[in-house]
């Protein structure tokens, strides 16, 4: 069924698998509705205060932090725009102006080192209110 061009079930199977993910503001309106987690829900790991990330995140986030640096050392400062792409060493093309705008819209979710990295290079943004 669709209600104004959005499928509802399938809306309603996202807001169940991702039950842990909502505020609780948002699990209370849903519950009212009777709308509950999915027992086959995805388990969402508890954050833990100054986790240090893992992964193929960190590995992006640290080719990330490189291309700022060799840019803001050319360049003498500032922020690439939106469009910049960073040639690095390794013969590798890195979207740093891309980069650095999806950290300010992360930056919520960032590790503390991640952010004392990037505030390193001078990127230091007031989380926002929530």
């Amino acid at each position: 069924m669709t209600r104004h061009g959005e499928d509802v079930g399938r809306w309603l199977t996202t807001q169940r698998r991702d039950f842990d993910r909502l505020t609780d503001g948002q699990r209370a309106r849903l519950a009212e509705l009777g709308v509950r987690k999915a027992p086959w829900a995805r388990q969402t790991p508890a954050k833990t205060a100054g986790a240090v990330p893992s992964g193929r995140g960190a590995v992006a986030f640290q080719a990330g932090i490189q291309a700022l640096a060799q840019y803001r050392e050319r360049e003498g400062g500032g922020v690439p725009g939106r469009g910049h792409v960073e040639e690095l060493p390794d013969g590798s093309s890195h979207r740093t102006g891309v980069w650095v705008v999806n950290q300010k819209q992360r930056r919520n979710r960032l590790a503390p080192e991640q952010l004392a990295a990037l505030a390193e290079l001078g990127i230091d943004w007031a989380a926002p209110a929530p």
